[in-house]
C-alpha cells in the first residue's frame, strides 16, 4: 500500500501538467521516517528540482495532506544527496532530537557566501555576519524586516549554519510551529519539556513573527522564552514583514523587546542587485544563461527574488526537454505566458501613475505640453509603455497625451526603440519600468 505522502504525489498529478509531473513531483521520494502528521518530507535529487518544488508546488501538497488526514503539515523539499548532512544537522540543532520543532533543519545552502550583498540589503547582512561572529553579545535581538522573497529566511540560517558548525544548538522555526508546539505539550502536560526545548538553546530562529498577532496565550509564553534566553545571553534571530512598531495586536512589552536589539530591513533589490543574485543562482543550480538573458530575467521578476529559481527552473526544463540552448529568444517564447498574464488588467492611468512615480515627476506634467527635457524624456517613456502594453492605437494615445494627432506618438515609439537599440543600460531600464507596471495596482 502507497504511503500517505506518495499517495499525496499521485493526487497532485491530476492536478497539474504532464511535464511538472514528469519533471519534477516524480523525482520525489517521501521520507516517512523524518515526516510527522504535521511535518511531510521529500526529498529531491538535486537543488533544481527541490527549489521548483518548493517554489511551486508546497503550498499545493500541503493542501492534499489535509484533505486526506486534516491536518496541514509543513512540507520540506530537502536534497537527496544531503541526507547525512542533514541528519547530522537534526542531531545538532536540539539538545533532545525527539523534542526539535518540525522543520527546525536549516537549509544548508543558505549560507553567508551565497547571498548576493547590494544596497537593499547591505545593513542587514552586516548586521546578521557580526551576529554570528559574536552571538548574544552584539545586537540580541536581531530583527530582520521586509518582504516576501527578500533573503530575510536566507540571513537568519546563515547565522544558524555558522554556529552549527562550531556545534552550537541552534533551533529554527516559525511562529505557526511554535504555536502548535506549544498546543500539544500543554494538552499533554508536558510544558517542562516545551521550555527545555526552546530555553536550553544557543540560537533561537523565529521566522514570521507578525502571525504572534492577537495570540495572547502564545505571546506569554514567547515573552517568557524571549527573557529566559536573553538573560543566559543567547542569540535571537526575528523575521517579520513589518517593523515591530506596525505589528498590530502585539504587546507592547514585546514590541519593547524586538526593539532593545537591533532592527534592520531589507528592501527590494535594485536591479543590479537582482543580476548579481540571478548569475549567484545560475552558478548553484547549474544553469548556463549569457548575458542577454540574464539582463532580461532581471527586468521581469518582481521584488519576490524567489521568483527567480521559478523561472530558472523553468527555461532549464525547456530548454532540456525541447534540446535547444536558451536564448533571448527562447527565453521570452517561454516566459510569454507568465507576461502576459501580469498584464492582462492594465490601462493607461496606470502607466502613467507608474512612471511619474519612478521619475519623480507628476501626472500632469506627463500630459502637459512642457519641453522641459526631464517631462519630455517621461512622456516619451509613458507613451511607448502604452503603446507596447495596452490595445489603444496610436490615434487614441494621440488624444489621451494631447498631441496633434497620430504621427507625433509613431515618431516618439521610433525614438524610443532606436534609444533601446544603441543602449544596453536604456532598454533594460525600460523593461523594468514596463515589469513594475505589469506588477502595479491601481491606487
Amino acid at each position: 500500500m502507497n504511503s500517505i505522502g506518495k499517495q499525496v504525489l499521485n493526487a497532485l498529478k491530476g492536478e497539474i501538467n504532464e511535464i511538472d509531473y514528469q519533471r519534477y513531483i516524480k523525482q520525489l521520494t517521501y521520507d516517512e521516517s523524518e515526516s510527522k502528521s504535521n511535518l511531510a518530507v521529500y526529498r529531491a535529487p538535486n537543488a533544481l528540482i527541490a527549489n521548483w518544488v518548493r517554489t511551486k508546488f508546497a503550498d499545493k501538497i500541503a493542501h492534499l495532506f489535509e484533505i486526506k488526514t486534516n491536518i496541514k503539515p509543513t512540507v520540506s523539499i530537502l536534497i537527496q544527496s544531503a541526507q547525512s548532512t542533514t541528519t547530522a544537522q537534526s542531531q545538532a540543532i536540539s539538545s533532545t532530537p525527539t523534542e526539535r520543532p518540525s522543520g527546525s533543519l536549516l537549509n544548508p545552502s543558505y549560507t553567508f557566501q551565497n547571498f548576493v550583498v547590494g544596497d537593499s540589503n547591505n545593513f542587514a547582512f552586516i548586521a546578521a555576519k557580526n551576529v554570528s561572529e559574536k552571538p548574544g553579545v552584539v545586537y540580541n535581538p536581531l530583527f530582520i524586516y521586509g518582504g516576501v522573497g527578500l533573503g530575510k529566511t536566507h540571513l537568519m540560517q546563515s547565522v544558524g549554519n555558522v554556529m552549527l558548525s562550531q556545534g552550537k544548538t541552534v533551533i529554527y522555526t516559525s511562529v505557526e510551529q511554535f504555536l502548535n508546539d506549544f498546543t500539544r505539550h500543554l494538552s499533554n502536560r508536558t510544558m517542562d519539556r516545551f521550555k527545555d526545548k526552546y530555553r536550553k538553546c544557543d540560537l533561537l530562529l523565529i521566522d514570521d513573527i507578525q502571525f504572534l498577532s492577537n495570540k495572547n496565550q502564545i505571546q506569554e509564553e514567547f515573552f517568557h522564552t524571549f527573557d529566559a534566553l536573553r538573560n543566559e545571553n543567547k542569540q535571537i534571530i526575528i523575521t517579520s514583514d513589518k517593523p515591530p512598531k506596525k505589528i498590530g495586536g502585539l504587546e507592547e512589552r514585546l514590541k519593547s523587546r524586538f526593539e532593545s536589539g537591533l532592527v534592520a530591513d531589507i528592501q527590494p533589490p535594485e536591479l543590479e542587485t537582482k543580476i548579481e543574485i540571478i548569475k549567484k543562482k545560475c552558478e548553484i543550480n547549474r544553469v548556463k544563461l549569457d548575458r542577454e538573458v540574464i539582463n532580461y530575467v532581471a527586468t521581469i521578476i518582481e521584488n519576490n527574488t524567489r521568483e527567480i529559481e521559478g523561472i530558472l527552473s523553468k527555461l532549464n526544463a525547456y530548454s532540456q526537454l525541447m534540446g535547444v540552448d536558451i536564448t533571448i529568444e527562447f527565453a521570452r517564447n517561454v516566459l510569454k505566458e507568465q507576461m502576459a498574464e501580469k498584464r492582462s488588467n492594465i490601462t493607461t492611468d496606470l502607466i502613467m501613475d507608474t512612471v511619474a512615480k519612478e521619475l519623480n515627476i507628476k501626472p500632469s506634467e506627463i500630459r502637459s505640453k512642457s519641453r522641459n527635457s526631464n517631462i519630455v524624456y517621461a512622456r516619451r517613456i509613458a507613451i511607448y509603455l502604452a503603446r507596447s502594453l495596452t490595445p489603444n492605437s496610436m490615434p487614441q494615445l494621440a488624444q489621451y497625451f494631447g498631441m496633434k494627432d497620430h504621427t507625433a506618438v509613431s515618431h516618439t515609439m521610433k525614438k524610443i526603440q532606436e534609444l533601446m537599440k544603441n543602449d544596453e543600460d536604456f532598454r533594460m531600464k525600460i523593461e523594468e519600468l514596463s515589469n513594475k507596471v505589469s506588477i502595479a495596482t491601481p491606487e
